[in-house]
């Protein structure tokens, strides 16, 4: 019981750190120290010491000479080799997505551009960014593979991090309107449309992206 314990305090340290840097309370470059961050959060310092490791574990932060673990940080140029595997796995999870999808997806997808196009419309930033990515998400839980699942969702973590030094859009009413494209195929029952809307729709950022990072194509 007493390891089981230990394991949820360190869970819960980890879970408000990732939302710390998420959030940009812990901004990029900082300095994870570990008995700073007990006295901060209330706890020993062992379930601090735990969760930095998987923090680095996740690349949410890396590990420099004479100075341990500081928030990782993420750039455009970074970002565009991300996009690049980012782009195939997002088609590929797309074309899952319908042979696996039922009405209750299509739904979902329904209700997460809704909220899309509500945010878009008053102009609400961090509206937009969990609607879009919540209809990302349901694309790929959909997908039903369990792998195209976890590496997406270890690229939607380097993407949340980039947000905070990165304008990571094409813009919003671009991405509103790829995510309709990309609805109406899944809907339509097209596994080769949805990967090839799901596909633009990623090349379409990481086109903005190489411009950011003054790239060539």
């Amino acid at each position: 019981m007493s390891g089981t314990a230990t394991d949820r305090v360190v869970d819960g340290v980890y879970a408000r750190l990732r939302e710390k840097i998420f959030t940009g309370e812990l901004a990029p470059g900082t300095k994870l120290s570990v008995p700073a961050l007990a006295e901060l959060l209330e706890v020993s310092r062992s379930p601090v010491r735990d969760a930095v490791l998987r923090l680095v574990q996740d690349r949410l932060a890396t590990e420099e000479p004479r100075r341990g673990a500081v928030v990782a940080s993420v750039g455009a140029a970074e970002l565009v080799t991300i996009y690049e595997v980012r782009e195939v796995l997002e088609g590929l999870a797309a074309r899952l997505a319908v042979e696996n999808a039922g009405r209750r997806l299509v739904r979902a997808l329904r209700e997460a551009l809704d909220d899309h196009q509500h945010a878009v419309d008053v102009s609400d930033l961090a509206a937009t960014t969990e609607a879009d990515m919540r209809f990302h998400a349901l694309v790929r839980e959909a997908s039903g593979n369990h792998e195209v699942i976890r590496l997406l969702d270890e690229i939607q973590t380097q993407v949340r991090l980039a947000m905070r030094t990165t304008t990571v859009t094409a813009g919003p009413r671009h991405a509103l309107d790829d995510h309709r494209a990309i609805l109406t195929a899944i809907e339509s029952g097209d596994p080769n449309a949805a990967e090839q809307v799901a596909r633009a729709h990623i090349f379409r950022l990481r086109a903005a992206l190489r411009e950011q990072a003054g790239q060539r194509r």
